[in-house]
């Protein structure tokens, strides 16, 4: 824990931990220093010099966001002077900046209209100027407009952070702008249209491109809630209006270097109004599948669980949340009386190989990557690539450990590429070489291991390390966390969102496994989600319940309409471990219900009492506690799939039916 500092900052007494700058340190105790340029998390640079402050003792005022907390110091951030260089500041940008804040979309969030409304400026005391450049909106995604922006560097410094590296400064003085290489438009430059600059830019410069007229913020009603499209599980904030989504942002707190989101999180909620949306329940009648009534539809599906009794099968989606899955395990055992549960976490992982321990990434100073290939590019697991590259920005350093060279590599201190398996074999006896004590059985495994130049050098990072972590892929999790039992936590990171929450729910198969069940043979297969599977199985009857009218549920006998991943209310587990609450955006489409809903309603149409599993229920199943033990050095078999093919398949109602469509044609033609 760093130690505090003492020090008045406009006669208040403030504790600030030693390093803060002095922005952090005024907002510890209520106090704004006006700032354009400054990120938090991120160190300052003093561009707009709006920050100016007045220490005593020091001959000329100082910049907030560069200077550090002193013991015993006194800061004024309120003086005559001070506050005539802000104005000062002000009236200059206004010059240059456009003035229709009657109709501008960030009229009331802008901090450039904040400060002049501070400073009662109404109209510039300097010439006005109008540049007149180019509008970038060739795009469905981000709207850059230069004339509004006030050259705080915030998106060019957000960018460079998490590694795209796409804008920068192009001119000099007052006639520069922030522009992308040779001045393209975004889908030319890179851009992963992650949207990390639009939450970062204080004025009307970049913002999503059909904002306009979709309301100003104090019309929004805003949901803190969590992204279930892949397993990262990041932070969302969702605004609403008149019951529909309007935008989402990332959603984790500022200054951490989880705040992101990929596109698909932050542009894929358009989906919820998608053609193919199912918003009543459907029927085959004649061979055509047709609408019918919410009765109809669960006494049918009601019979055929009868009919089919043991020999049905429950297949679902890892992206269900822990309440669903609870549920779904209490109508599979307790109603239709069969153990063929299974969800797509079995793809890739179980219970050996999903849960395991948790760790605290924000103060990472080392990440050991085993076998993954996170890549914001792609959008895959990007969050976690982002996570990454701006910790090493921080000071942090990157291990990689892959029998292939993933694109993250690229900013790896040590770069390993050989077998995973016997990486981690040398990398352990190198550990053991350098003092760190082990299991004896774990010493006797890795002795034979030869330890190469290049593994001594990471071995010497993973010792000076302070706050190791290691990432793997479930297939290679077991072994990875041998290296844990010496020192660090390793993670074992999925593919799907609440992976881990289902199987720490309990829905593991005790009868068939996903891929029997999808191979046919049984005579009800109940699929939930959006499962990676396009052909019909070879069963008797069909059941597809899902947000959307996908190939699969095409095929279906009944389809049955789910609440999309919006319109839903529970828990979940992410891939650190942490329970986390998803919150209702949006109401659900038409007749749409949540999962669970269904589940109780057709378990009674059985005859059988069930109730929806409540947060309570699902607290007392997350708290597993895992502790690893020595495991073979090994890749666990039949684990292994191609996780951006996975990824897309599982949101290709999202991809396409939301303006994504247009990012994933523009890559096929590029």
């Amino acid at each position: 824990m760093a130690n505090m500092v003492n020090l008045k900052i406009d006669g208040k007494e403030i504790k600030a931990p030693e390093g803060t700058n002095l922005i952090d340190a005024a907002e510890l105790g209520g106090i704004h220093i006006p700032n354009l340029c400054y990120l938090k998390g991120l160190k300052g640079i003093g561009a707009c010099r709006l920050c100016l402050v007045e220490i005593e003792g020091m001959k000329s005022p100082m910049i907030a966001c560069t200077t550090k907390v002193k013991e015993g110091m006194s800061v004024n951030t309120k003086t005559e002077k001070v506050q005539d260089v802000r104005k000062f500041v002000i009236d200059l940008i206004l010059s240059m900046h456009p003035l229709d804040c009657m109709t501008c979309t960030k009229a009331g969030v802008c901090n450039l209209q904040h400060y002049a409304y501070d400073f009662e400026i109404k109209e510039s005391s300097f010439t006005r100027k109008k540049f007149g450049f180019s509008i970038d909106e060739a795009n469905p995604f981000i709207k850059r407009d230069p004339d509004y922006c006030v050259l705080c560097g915030r998106c060019v410094r957000v960018c460079k952070d998490q590694g795209t590296r796409v804008l920068e400064f192009m001119g000099r003085g007052v006639g520069s702008k922030v522009a992308t290489a040779e001045d393209k438009p975004l889908q030319e430059s890179g851009c992963t249209f992650c949207g990390s600059c639009v939450d970062v830019c204080p004025v009307n410069a970049l913002l999503e491109a059909d904002r306009w007229r979709k309301g100003r913020e104090w019309d929004y009603d805003m949901v803190s809630s969590v992204c279930l499209l892949c397993g990262n599980g990041c932070d969302i904030t969702v605004s609403t209006k008149d019951g529909q989504i309007m935008k989402v942002n990332a959603g984790a707190l500022e200054g951490s270097p989880e705040r992101y989101i990929c596109a698909y999180g932050r542009f894929g909620f358009d989906c919820i109004e998608a053609d193919n949306r199912v918003t009543a329940p459907m029927k085959r009648v004649n061979g055509e599948l047709k609408e019918t009534t919410w009765k109809d539809a669960i006494e049918t599906v009601a019979n055929a669980l009868k009919k089919a009794g043991q020999n049905a099968g429950f297949i679902t989606t890892a992206g269900i949340l822990n309440e669903d899955a609870l549920t779904l395990k209490k109508l599979a055992s307790d109603a239709v009386k069969t153990k063929n549960v299974d969800t797509t976490a079995s793809l890739y992982g179980d219970a050996d190989t999903l849960i395991s321990g948790s760790a605290e990434v924000d103060s990472a100073d080392l990440f050991v990557l085993v076998d993954l290939n996170p890549n914001q590019w792609q959008r895959v697991l990007p969050a976690i690539d982002a996570v990454i590259r701006r910790r090493i920005n921080a000071g942090a350093k990157l291990i990689v450990i892959n029998s292939s060279e993933p694109k993250i590599a690229s900013v790896a201190t040590v770069n390993l590429i050989e077998n995973e398996a016997e990486a981690l074999r040398s990398l352990t006896n190198a550990l053991l070489d350098k003092g760190l004590s082990g299991d004896k059985k774990l010493a006797s495994d890795v002795s034979s291991a030869t330890v190469s130049e290049t593994m001594e050098k990471a071995a010497t990072l993973y010792m000076e390390a302070k706050n190791p972590v290691i990432l793997s892929s479930p297939a290679m999790y077991q072994a990875a966390a041998n290296i844990s039992l010496l020192k660090g936590v390793a993670v074992s990171v999925p593919v799907e969102s609440n992976a881990k929450g289902v199987v720490m729910m309990g829905l593991t198969t005790e009868g068939k496994s996903y891929k029997e069940m999808v191979s046919g043979g049984l005579n009800l297969l109940y699929a939930i989600g959006e499962i990676p599977l396009n052909k019909r199985p070879d069963v008797d009857f069909l059941v597809v319940q899902n947000s959307h009218l996908t190939e699969l549920a095409k095929q279906a006998d009944v389809v049955l309409p789910s609440a999309a991943y919006l319109e839903i209310d529970g828990t979940m587990v992410d891939y650190l471990g942490r329970l986390k609450h998803v919150c209702k955006a949006v109401e659900p489409a038409g007749e749409a219900k949540s999962h669970r809903e269904i589940f109780v309603d057709i378990a009674k149409a059985m005859g059988a009492e069930i109730k929806e599993a409540k947060e309570s229920e699902t607290k007392k199943f997350a708290k597993v506690k895992v502790k690893a033990t020595v495991a073979p050095f090994a890749r666990k078999e039949g684990f292994d799939v191609k996780v951006d093919e996975m990824i897309e398949s599982i949101n290709a109602s999202v991809i396409n039916g939301s303006r994504l469509l247009w990012l994933k044609e523009a890559s096929v033609c590029a």
